[in-house]
């Protein structure tokens, strides 16, 4: 006789679970089924990653019948367990994700068994649901239970640089748990110091950035509530109790001491061609360019950190050659040091001594001193740290500018009429078709045209009229043109132009107001020289439009959100108010940035650099070269014209660093994003200075990650009280767009053309600012659809309307008569109240005001930041994710139809909800339609009873009756609805007529 069988279950371990009992985190347990047979395990409270290593056994009826048949595993959120620290402990369960294993895999009784990893999976198109569970499922004969696995052994990934080591499941107590790390980052060893060139030698060093596969690896992710907190921080701002003067001027970073080299030009060297000026310090040297007239006029800063000499040499060399025709050095102990406002340092001659040691003929002039970052210098200089970068090109991208972007203007173009327009074929336009004619516009690269003319009886053909506005976004300096064609679009994919006209912008007229500029008559050119009318057709073709042509300065052309935007003044500089105060940020460093590259020979690192936008100035600080923990310590400052405004403050990786000196290159060199930081100015106390540590949060396919942190010092001081207080009862934008609004299709239209206006200016200075900096700071892609970001608001939208669902909860309690002493003091106060009506509106006020100031005390503390929770960027799916960077239009054809049948779900709902809302005020309008007479009779008749009544009866009364009937003890109340909900619920609606 065969024995029994079980099939036994073991639930390792899950991992990376959903939080789902509103703190963070999950009580979950798992349940499995196998044919009607149920089990489950112990509850792990407060554990995403929860470890069970539980044994669920089941019989097994008919093992040839196994191979037929499913094991159901479920895992659930207890939420007593998670209501276990206090208060009323709620019944029921949350879903976490299930997994269906067919039994024609399960080990035999003998064979070996390993443990398998299954994704959960969702019980419906929209559980949020994430995460794995670990399992180890065999058959064993009835008695003893053996289990043979294999060891397990660490899983070594590599990440291009750093080792990440996964550790194996982890057991024992919560608290062992919590103390063993799961991910392990080994950093890599450090390298010893070599000299380094800031000009290219001959033959530089290979630098060959490897990118890694995934740029945010994942052992970048910190789950813990901690990681992603601000920090205060202590920084010893100007320098503390040693500072210099410059510390009037950069008191809000820390002081950073340089060796600063100005070497000018030689004289009286012997004629060897192009020469070389070289400074040495310790391992540290850096070339000048090569010249024919001995003239270099460059200066060279070396970091305190980076001395490791009591002197520095400057040698002149001819540029091929390694034998000096001259050397100069100086005892740093000698070295004077300048601190600003002095003037600069005047450079002198200095006698140098040839190859034997003998003074010659030979002078160079060099000034050298000691300073900090608040030096003239320092801008241009070129530092010691950032001698492994080679080439002009890459050199010109690590330092620090301020750019100041283009000063933006609508243009509006009104296209009223036309006359006397020819056909191409020169027969009459009325053959066969009426014609649709339109006006296509063109400014640089933005295209738009109007609707086809419509007919009108008084208006033949040759005469249309559109009367409609097209706007376009332009830059100053105007250099771009106008070109409008009037075409008549024949048949799909053929358009015949019947004219042409060209208006440079710059001669088109400025408004700064409502009032409309003279239109004019233009005449159109047939011909296709763009414009180049000879003078003979001129006077033969008569074609002419009537346009209105304005450069509107009254509007102020958005290129941010307006939600966090930094400046809202119009363009036209006559309309702007005086300034409120002064913006001063502190870029002090960062700390902990995840490695965007690896470099042979250094291991993973990151070249850094910080970009913050506010108004028309960008700026942008130097690149520190291979540091995770890049310290940058440079100061800028802005006029701010309203408080309600928004600094934006990104770190980026700089990818120029790595690229080839000649530039020949197939790849577009993109700058990776870091994260970035928002500061509102009036959530700012005055005159106040913030030094906190910001973290650097980047949304990304596979999850949220925080990619490090970034340090900032922030004060924001008023110039004039009264233009601050002034300021918060202006309109939030200017007069022209109240008198005459933009529509919401053509405000997202005009500033996705405002940024690819600055992104092609700023792209033209020297440095370039990329075109990936300037959409990721002025986030161009926040009115895409995204899953996450309408959770978000959703959620917003519910934490908004929690206040007056609390005030109906109260009331409902008071309603019940559960506590009976407040009951007894809310009837009291209703009735006080009805008595002296005239004390509710003065008790409300004093009540919202004692409330405001009794708040004072818990105020906020610091600035706010990026939160990962209000994103709900910690609960979005891996599909959600990829969704949103997913490229418009969409570029993953196999999965668009499951996402639009998503999107077609979720519209239902929405569509189900206004109905609703529609619903109910078309219930409304049929109390006095007669679409229903008997209900119209019984409302009328109501009314003139309640007016009777009201008449009669005095206001109080009535008020204090109904209080009283509102608010009676449930035993004088029926659950059944109101007479009068019942009737409003009976009124006819609309929906019935629907298709």
């Amino acid at each position: 006789m065969a024995k029994a069988e079980k099939l036994v279950v073991e639930v390792v371990a899950a991992h990376n679970l959903m939080p789902k009992d509103g703190q963070g985190s999950s009580s979950a347990y798992v349940e499995v089924e196998f044919e009607h047979q149920k089990r489950r395990t112990r509850a792990r409270p407060k554990e995403l990653n929860p470890v069970w290593n539980e044994r669920l056994v089941f019989a097994v009826a008919d093992p040839d019948d196994l191979p037929y048949r499913a094991i159901d595993v479920g895992v659930y959120n207890e939420r007593a367990a998670s209501a276990a620290g206090g208060g009323a402990a709620p019944h029921g369960r949350n879903f976490l994700g299930k997994v269906r294993v067919p039994g024609a895999g399960v080990p035999a009784p003998g064979e070996e068994v390993v443990p398998q990893l299954f994704t959960l999976e969702k019980r419906s198109l929209f559980s949020h649901i994430r995460g794995e569970i670990t399992l180890k499922i065999y058959r064993t004969n009835s008695g003893e239970v053996v289990v043979k696995s294999k060891p397990e052994k660490p899983v070594k990934a590599v990440v291009s640089g750093p080792e990440v080591v996964a550790a194996p499941p982890v057991t024992g107590t919560k608290k062992q748990q919590q103390q063993q790390p799961v991910v392990a980052v080994q950093p890599p060893p450090p390298q010893p110091e070599a000299p380094m060139d800031i000009l290219p030698p001959p033959a530089p060093a290979l630098m060959k950035p490897v990118m890694l596969a995934d740029p945010y690896p994942a052992s970048a992710v910190f789950s813990g509530p901690g990681d992603f907190s601000l920090k205060e921080t202590r920084p010893r701002l100007g320098g503390g109790t040693t500072a210099d003067k410059a510390s009037a001027t950069y008191d809000l970073v820390e002081q950073m001491q340089y060796l600063y080299v100005r070497v000018v030009r030689a004289r009286g060297v012997a004629a060897v061609g192009e020469t070389v000026a070289e400074v040495k310090l310790g391992n540290y040297r850096g070339v000048t360019p090569a010249t024919a007239a001995h003239h270099w006029d460059q200066v060279f800063a070396f970091s305190k950190e980076t001395i490791q000499s009591s002197f520095v040499e400057v040698f002149v060399r001819a540029r091929a050659s390694d034998d000096h025709v001259g050397r100069v050095w100086f005892d740093l102990s000698e070295v004077p040091r300048r601190a600003p406002p002095d003037s600069t340092l005047a450079p002198q001659w200095h006698i140098m001594e040839d190859r034997k040691g003998e003074r010659g003929a030979a002078e160079v002039m060099i000034a050298v001193w000691f300073g900090t970052q608040a030096d003239e210098a320092f801008a241009e200089a070129w530092h010691s740290k950032a001698a492994g970068v080679h080439g002009y090109g890459p050199l010109g991208s690590i330092k620090s500018k301020v750019y100041v972007a283009p000063k933006l203007w609508y243009l509006r173009v009104s296209v009223i009429e036309a006359q006397d327009l020819i056909p191409m074929d020169k027969g009459p336009m009325a053959i066969g078709r009426y014609p649709e004619l339109f006006v296509r516009a063109q400014v640089g690269n933005q295209m738009l045209r109007t609707r086809p003319a419509p007919a009108v009886a008084n208006r033949g053909p040759s005469s249309p009229f559109w009367n409609e506005d097209l706007m376009f976004v332009v830059a100053e300096p105007f250099e771009e043109f106008l070109v409008l064609s009037l075409e008549d679009h024949v048949s799909p994919g053929r358009d015949d132009v019947l004219g042409r006209l060209v208006v440079p912008v710059s001669s088109i007229e400025r408004r700064w107001d409502e009032k409309l500029v003279v239109s004019r008559w233009f005449g159109l050119d047939r011909g296709t020289g763009g414009g180049n009318v000879a003078s003979g057709n001129t006077n033969r073709f008569g074609s002419r439009v009537h346009l209105r042509l304005s450069l509107d300065g009254g509007y102020h052309v958005l290129d941010e959100a307006t939600a966090y935007s930094s400046d809202l003044r119009p363009t036209g500089k006559q309309l702007w108010q005086p300034h409120v105060g002064v913006l001063e940020l502190g870029v002090l460093g960062a700390t902990g940035l995840i490695p965007m590259k690896a470099r042979e020979g250094r291991g993973a690192t990151s070249d850094a650099y910080c970009v913050a936008k506010y108004g028309q100035k960008w700026i942008r600080t130097r690149t520190v070269v291979d540091s995770v923990c890049p310290r940058w310590n440079e100061q800028y400052t802005w006029e701010v014209f309203d408080p309600c405004t928004v600094i934006t403050v990104g770190v980026f990786d700089n990818c120029h660093v790595d690229k080839p000196s000649s530039g020949n290159t197939t790849l577009a060199v993109r700058d990776n994003c870091i994260g970035k930081v928002r500061i509102r100015l009036s959530t700012l106390e005055t005159d106040r200075v913030y030094t906190h540590a910001y973290p650097l949060l980047m949304v990304h396919p596979s999850g949220v990650k925080k990619m490090g942190e970034l340090h900032l010092a922030v004060r924001f001081c008023c110039g004039n009280v009264g233009n601050m207080f002034h300021a918060y009862v202006r309109p939030l934008l200017p007069k022209m767009h109240y008198i005459e609004p933009l529509l919401v299709r053509q405000v997202e239209s005009l500033r996705f053309q405002a940024t690819n206006v600055v992104a092609g200016r700023l792209g033209r200075a020297e440095p370039p600012l990329g075109r990936e900096v300037v959409e990721y700071m002025l986030d161009h892609r926040s009115h895409l659809w995204s899953m996450r970001r309408s959770k978000a608001n959703f959620f917003r939208l519910v934490t908004v309307l929690s206040g007056p669902i609390t005030i109906g909860r109260w009331f409902e309690l008071v309603r019940s008569w559960h506590r009976p002493v407040h009951s007894c003091l809310a009837v009291f106060t209703f009735l006080v109240f009805v008595a002296m009506p005239e004390l509710i509106l003065p008790t409300a006020f004093l009540a919202m005001a004692f409330t405001g100031l009794w708040r004072y005390r818990v105020r906020p503390r610091h600035p706010p930041h990026m939160e990962m929770r209000l994103s709900h960027a910690d609960a979005a799916t891996v599909d959600e994710l990829d969704e949103e960077f997913d490229t418009f239009p969409s570029s993953r054809g196999d999965v668009v139809r499951f996402r639009y049948d998503r999107l077609r779900s979720v519209a239902g709902r929405v569509q189900t909800v206004v109905g609703d809302i529609a619903t109910q005020g078309e219930r409304m309008q049929a109390l006095l339609s007669w679409r229903d007479p008997r209900a119209t009779l019984l409302f009328s008749i109501t009314c003139v009873l309640a007016a009777v009544i009201a008449y009669t009866i005095p206001m109080k009364v009535l008020v204090g009756l109904w209080g009283l009937y509102a608010m009676r003890p449930p035993r004088f109340r029926s659950r059944m609805p109101s007479p009068l909900m019942n009737f409003f619920r009976r009124l006819p609606s609309k929906a019935d007529s629907l298709l």
